[in-house]
């Protein structure tokens, strides 16, 4: 690989990195929200990012809202979206729709072991997802995981704004210098082939 493409490369890698660190600040205050850690490595083929899922739980927020649901510990809960997927959430807000069916702010409703989840206005749900309404015992959440619920919380993201803002910035200034040494090996190339030219003249 000569130092043109090496550079090259390199210019892609920060680019990746920035819109990384760009797309977790844009998602700092969305709940649930789990960030996305950017890894650079330099191969046979130059450098290079890759990413990952950052598992740390974010903190949760009482809200004091009976149906805002949040989770601890690795997994979540099943939400049917509006299109029929069926997607495991870890934070959501969930509000009493026509026969009672709970959905979220896109139309997603929230899944019970039976399907959708229809409850009472009085209903609450206990730390292992058993929906109680007085002392009836109705359904169970779909819970994925070991994991226990709240309820009156959710999730905030686990972004922290301010090394994402270190990071984009790293990242920018990375990028310029690979941007400037490719300008100057292009640079010192051109020289070098026109002063072969003058000499064969």
């Amino acid at each position: 690989m000569d130092a043109i493409e090496l550079m090259a490369g390199a210019m892609e890698a920060m680019r990746a990195r920035l819109d990384v660190a760009a797309a977790n600040l844009a998602n700092a205050s969305s709940n649930g929200f789990h960030r996305r850690l950017a890894g650079t490595t330099l191969g046979a083929h130059g450098l290079s990012t890759t990413t990952r899922v950052d598992d740390a739980q974010g903190p949760l927020r009482q809200t004091g809202r009976p149906f805002d649901l949040a989770i601890t510990g690795r997994g979540g809960f099943a939400v049917r979206e509006a299109d029929g997927r069926t997607t495991v959430v870890r934070a959501a807000s969930f509000e009493r729709g026509p026969g009672g069916y709970l959905h979220d702010a896109n139309g997603g409703m929230l899944l019970g072991s039976r399907g959708p989840l229809a409850v009472g206005p009085d209903a609450r749900i206990d730390a292992r997802g058993i929906v109680r309404e007085g002392d009836k015992v109705g359904d169970n959440l779909r819970l994925q995981g070991d994991v226990e619920l709240h309820d009156g919380f959710v999730e905030g993201s686990n972004v922290d704004a301010i090394h994402e803002m270190v990071d984009i910035l790293a990242a920018q200034r990375a990028f310029e210098t690979a941007q400037k040494t490719l300008g100057a090996i292009d640079e010192v190339r051109s020289k070098a082939a026109s002063d072969v030219a003058r000499v064969k003249a």
